[in-house]
């Protein structure tokens, strides 16, 4: 019988997605050169335009993916559910409307679902990165999705 919980282990290199709203990625950018020498030793990836701006700005690799009103914050989205981001840091607006809300939501959400470690502002970043954890593996669980999955087919 499988368990209802499964644990989930984030490497000490962790796969770290970057991500801003228009008007904090000058705040973003001046965080990711603050910790160049911290991020430089884990795997980052990032929405179009601020993956692309880290990089120029800091010359860290930062792989991108579409801009976020063009589908990128929900293949972030994806890439937690494959595993492959396990840590976002998301300087979001909240003073400003973004017409792509919804999407957002979305990510914030599944990043609860997978018990992904997300930062919405600078003062959670900084705790976030400085933390002993950044230099260690963390185990956490999570609901077995296979076994939900398998549950409700038998049912319906």
């Amino acid at each position: 019988m499988k368990s209802d919980i499964i644990t989930f282990t984030i490497g000490v290199q962790k796969k770290i997605a970057l991500i801003a709203h228009d008007g904090k990625k000058p705040e973003l950018m001046q965080w990711c050169e603050d910790n160049k020498e911290i991020l430089k030793q884990h795997s980052l990836c990032g929405t179009g335009t601020t993956a692309k701006m880290v990089t120029d700005r800091t010359g860290l690799i930062v792989k991108g993916y579409n801009s976020g009103p063009l589908g990128g914050d929900q293949q972030i989205g994806a890439k937690i559910v494959e595993g492959r981001v396990d840590f976002v840091i998301f300087f979001a607006d909240p003073l400003t409307a973004q017409p792509h809300d919804p999407d957002v939501k979305a990510l914030l959400r599944i990043a609860e679902v997978y018990d992904i470690p997300i930062a919405n502002n600078k003062a959670t970043a900084d705790f976030m990165i400085t933390s002993k954890l950044m230099n260690e593996e963390y185990d956490h669980e999570v609901i077995n999705f296979q076994k939900n999955v398998d549950d409700r087919a038998s049912t319906l």
